[in-house]
């Protein structure tokens, strides 16, 4: 989405400590698996702490022989997963290190990854507590204790598993921003918040309570679990529903920040905003539809102001309230016609584009003009306009207004000097509203009143004012206004078989 003029849009960005351990470029995979690695290590040692305990009452230990083949099983297991793991992201690595924007598959293959690192982990461990399982019922003299190893390695590859998968959607994040930017979600939920909040939730309180209560009924130690057991598996579980809730609430937290700041400015009428879509959940889908959303009222803005500049902003507003069909109404107004005198000539002088300059900041005096007294510019005709006071809405002096437009002009177009002008101005009833097709509108004034303004702007050329009005427009002002116009002749104006008084401009 870009703004009017070539602008980019305004990206609503992340900063602090957490957006340094996102990179986008070619170290962000490496960093995942290095990331993953250490909380893997971090699991392993917790575990291993755990069946320090481990003893099946005979006084004969094979605590050694079990941490030794853990140990060698880890040896194998580590290099093995971690080849697995850079091989299976070697597409998302290769745009990376590219440089460039991922195809389609591509880009969902990106965002699998930290589904398929927590899968990948969770098979490892899985691996581990089968391996673990066989051998400590082989090792120790007591055969259950290889159902409480394997059971205790399960526990620790979902945690780990768990707590893999948010560690590396929270640290894919850039990643994900850069394969949802060349392909926006369309509606295919990679984890949603639900299945992230029920991880959560076994993560902090699922696996921990489960851990306790196996360990009171394991049928091989039928004295209960010692109390540093205990104190250790809760410590563990307090540790990592800490670093879990704090993942998953900054997950959903940040990207609902930075929404509603994109939506309050939004509604603040600023829709040069762009959100960052790092999420291929509900929160991606939301981030992509407030993008769509400003897109879409940026446009319409664009599209207003751009109605606005050829039909006036009043004529817009009148619109949009009561929608677009042919008809109008019949309404009193002043009509103020001015035009440049000698335009002919003028043109043969100056040259067609410079002309067009000149027209340009003739037509900027006559619309500011109007527009500050409550008028519309209703249309030019080359090198004149039609203004109405009083249409499409209501005025509560249309006649004042279009005589103090009409002075105004005057005075500003012979200080400046380029060009020289009559302004005629009439009063009285006219039909407003739009004429034309159904598939082509135009907003216009039809009436009495328009002609005869017509007729006296050739008038207010030969008069040294420049502005010349009919007494019904006058005697219609206000007396304050009443008192800077001078009644002058009476003529019968082209077209109207009737005769007109004139009131002219004072000058002095």
């Amino acid at each position: 989405m870009t703004s009017e003029g070539g602008t980019r849009p305004t990206t609503v960005a992340r900063e602090g400590v957490w957006a340094g351990w996102a990179p986008s470029d070619r170290i962000a995979v490496p960093f995942i698996v290095l990331l993953v690695i250490l909380a893997n290590l971090v699991g392993v040692a917790t575990v291993a702490l755990l069946l320090l305990g481990v003893d099946d009452g005979s006084g004969q230990t094979g605590r050694t022989q079990v941490l030794w083949f853990a140990a060698a099983y880890l040896v194998v297991a580590l290099p093995v997963a971690t080849v697995a793991g850079l091989r299976r992201q070697r597409t998302t690595n290769d745009w990376l290190m590219a440089g460039r924007e991922p195809t389609g598959a591509e880009a969902a293959h990106a965002l699998r990854l930290p589904l398929d690192t927590a899968l990948l982990a969770a098979s490892v461990w899985f691996v581990g507590a089968v391996l673990m399982a066989v051998a400590s019922a082989m090792i120790f003299p007591e055969p259950l204790v290889g159902l409480r190893v394997g059971v205790a390695v399960t526990l620790g590859g979902i945690a780990t598993a768990g707590v893999t998968y948010l560690l590396t959607a929270r640290a894919a994040r850039a990643v994900t921003a850069r394969a949802l930017a060349a392909h926006p979600p369309v509606g295919t939920l990679v984890l949603g918040v639900r299945p992230r909040l029920l991880l959560t939730w076994a993560l902090t309180s699922g696996v921990p309570l489960l851990g306790v209560v196996l360990l009171f009924l394991d049928p091989s130690n039928p004295d209960g679990p010692g109390e540093s057991a205990v104190v250790f598996l809760v410590v563990v579980a307090l540790l990592v529903g800490g670093l879990a809730t704090l993942l998953i609430a900054r997950a959903v937290g940040q990207p609902l920040r930075d929404l509603r700041q994109a939506v309050q400015r939004v509604g603040e009428g600023d829709y040069d905003v762009d959100v960052v879509v790092d999420d291929a959940g509900e929160i991606g889908l939301l981030q992509e539809g407030v993008n769509t959303m400003a897109a879409g009222l940026a446009e319409r803005e664009r599209l207003r102001d751009l109605f606005g500049r050829h039909v006036g902003a009043t004529v817009v507003q009148e619109a949009l309230r009561t929608g677009v069909s042919l008809g109008g109404e019949v309404r009193t107004v002043a009509a103020l016609f001015v035009d440049i005198a000698g335009s002919t000539s003028l043109v043969r002088r100056t040259g067609p584009e410079q002309m067009v300059g000149l027209l340009n900041r003739f037509f900027a005096v006559v619309v500011d003009t109007v527009e500050e007294e409550g008028g519309l510019v209703n249309k030019f005709e080359g090198d004149a306009a039609l203004c109405v006071f009083g249409a499409p809405t209501d005025h509560p002096d249309p006649a004042g207004a279009a005589l103090r437009a009409a002075r105004r002009i005057c005075a500003a177009v012979a200080e400046a000097g380029e060009v020289d002008v009559g302004v005629g101005v009439a009063c009285g009833p006219v039909w407003a509203g739009q004429v034309g097709a159904a598939s082509r509108l135009e907003y216009t004034v039809i009436g009495d009143p328009v002609n005869e303004a017509a007729r006296l702007t050739e008038l207010s050329k030969d008069h040294p004012g420049r502005a010349v009005a009919s007494e019904s427009t006058v005697l219609a002002a206000a007396e304050e206004e009443r008192t800077r116009w001078v009644r002058d002749v009476e003529v019968e104006l082209r077209g109207r078989g009737e005769p007109t008084t004139t009131w002219v401009r004072r000058i002095g």
